[in-house]
C-alpha cells in the first residue's frame, strides 16, 4: 500500500496545473514608425503578481482591479521592450479594460509605442511572469501591411527580433509544434485520460480476472485503436473549434474532461462497463479537442496565419502524444507478469486517477478551489 500512497500523494499536487497553462496575449500592429498594441493578461496572473485581491476573500471584483490600474500598467510596461533598429520605443497606455476568454478574466492594456522612425526591424524582450511562473507563454500576433506573424515568447526565448519582409512559415509552424508539445504534456488532464485508457492495454480479461497478454501484436492494435480514435477525435475539434466554426462554454468543456478522466479510471476497475475502449477514447476525445483549442481560439489570427498554427500545433500534440505512449507501454508490458501490474498499477493506479479527477472535476463544475495552487 506504501507505492500507492505514494502515487496518490504525488498526483494530489495535479489539480493546480489541470487547466490551461498560463498565457498572455500580445497583438502588435505596425504603423510606419509607431505600433498600435492589445495586450491581454489574465488577472489570476496579475494577482499573483501585484496582489489584485484587496480584501482577500478570493473573489475580484472590477472595482479591486480598477484601484490597481496603475500597478497592472507599471507591471506590465517595465517587463516590455521594444525597439526599432535598435532605437528603444517609447510606450505609453491608452486605456485599460477587462476581457473574457475561454478560461477566465483578462485585464486588456491598448498602448501605441512611437520609435520615431519607419520600423524596419522590430525588436521585442518580453519578460512577463518568468520570475514567477516559469512555465508562463507570451503568445505573439505581428501585422504589417496586411501580413499576420506569429510568434511565442518563453522564458528560454524571451527577446526575438522581426522582420516582416523576411518572416519564415517554418520557423512560425516550429514555435507552434513546440507549443503543441508543450501543451499535452502540461495538459495533466490529457496525459491521465490517455494513460487510463491504455493501462489495460498489456492485459486480458479470462474468466473474470486479468492475464498477462501473450504477445505483443495483441498490445500493438489495442493501442493503435484507442491512440488513433483519440487523435480523430481531438484533431476534428481542435480544428473546428480553432476556425470558430463550433464553440462550447470554457466551464462546460473543462468539467467533462475531468469527468472523462473519471470514466477511464472506473472503466479500468469495472471493464464489463466498457466494451470497446476506442468508443470512449474517440467520445471524449472531441470534448479533448475544444480544450486544446483554446490557446488558438484567443490569439484571433488571421485566416492564413490561423490554418499554418493549427497544423504546426495539432502535429506537436501528435508528437507529444506519441513520446507518452512509447514511454508508456513498452515498459506496462515488460512487467505485465508482476504481480504488482494488476493490483498495484491498474488498479491502485486509477483509483488514483479517479480521485483526482474528482477533484478536477469538483473545482471546474462548481469553480471552487479545494488545493492552493504552488
Amino acid at each position: 500500500m506504501r507505492p500507492l500512497l505514494v502515487i496518490a500523494w504525488l498526483l494530489v499536487g495535479l489539480p493546480a496545473w489541470a487547466h490551461k497553462p498560463s498565457d498572455s496575449y500580445l497583438s502588435l500592429s505596425i504603423r510606419n514608425d509607431h505600433i498600435e498594441g492589445r495586450w491581454d493578461i489574465a488577472l489570476r496572473d496579475l494577482d499573483n503578481a501585484v496582489g489584485l485581491d484587496g480584501d482577500g476573500n478570493g473573489e475580484l471584483t472590477w472595482r479591486e482591479v480598477r484601484n490597481k490600474h496603475d500597478e497592472i500598467r507599471a507591471y506590465a510596461l517595465s517587463r516590455l521592450m521594444l525597439s526599432a533598429d535598435l532605437q528603444a520605443c517609447a510606450t505609453q497606455v491608452l486605456e485599460q479594460l477587462v476581457d473574457h476568454h475561454t478560461d477566465g478574466a483578462y485585464s486588456v492594456l491598448r498602448f501605441r509605442s512611437d520609435c520615431g522612425r519607419t520600423i524596419q526591424r522590430l525588436h521585442v524582450d518580453y519578460r512577463l511572469l518568468f520570475d514567477i511562473d516559469a512555465q508562463h507563454k507570451g503568445l505573439l500576433r505581428l501585422t504589417q501591411d496586411g501580413q499576420t506573424g506569429t510568434a511565442i515568447f518563453s522564458r528560454e526565448s524571451p527577446a526575438q527580433t522581426f522582420s516582416m519582409a523576411t518572416r519564415s512559415r517554418w520557423t512560425e509552424s516550429a514555435r507552434f509544434i513546440h507549443e503543441g508539445i508543450r501543451h499535452i504534456w502540461l495538459g495533466f488532464d490529457h496525459v491521465l485520460f490517455l494513460l487510463a485508457l491504455l493501462l489495460p492495454a498489456v492485459l486480458v480479461r479470462v474468466d473474470g480476472r486479468w492475464q498477462a497478454v501473450a504477445d505483443f501484436s495483441a498490445v500493438w492494435w489495442s493501442v493503435v485503436n484507442t491512440v488513433t480514435a483519440f487523435t480523430v477525435a481531438h484533431s476534428l475539434t481542435l480544428s473546428l473549434a480553432a476556425l470558430d466554426m463550433v464553440r462550447l462554454p470554457s466551464r462546460f468543456v473543462e468539467s467533462t474532461i475531468a469527468a472523462s478522466v473519471v470514466l477511464a479510471g472506473i472503466g479500468n476497475l469495472y471493464p464489463m462497463m466498457i466494451a470497446r475502449r476506442w468508443v470512449i477514447a474517440f467520445g471524449f476525445g472531441l470534448i479533448h479537442g475544444f480544450g486544446f483549442a483554446a490557446v488558438l481560439t484567443d490569439l484571433g489570427l488571421t485566416q492564413d496565419s490561423l490554418l499554418l498554427s493549427l497544423v504546426g500545433f495539432n502535429i506537436g500534440v501528435e508528437l507529444g502524444q506519441i513520446v507518452i505512449v512509447a514511454a508508456f507501454v513498452p515498459l506496462a508490458y515488460l512487467i505485465r507478469r508482476s504481480w504488482s501490474y494488476p493490483r498495484l498499477i491498474l488498479t491502485g493506479g486509477s483509483l488514483a486517477v479517479i480521485a483526482v479527477a474528482l477533484i478536477w472535476f469538483t473545482e471546474r463544475a462548481f469553480d471552487l478551489q479545494l488545493f492552493a495552487s504552488p
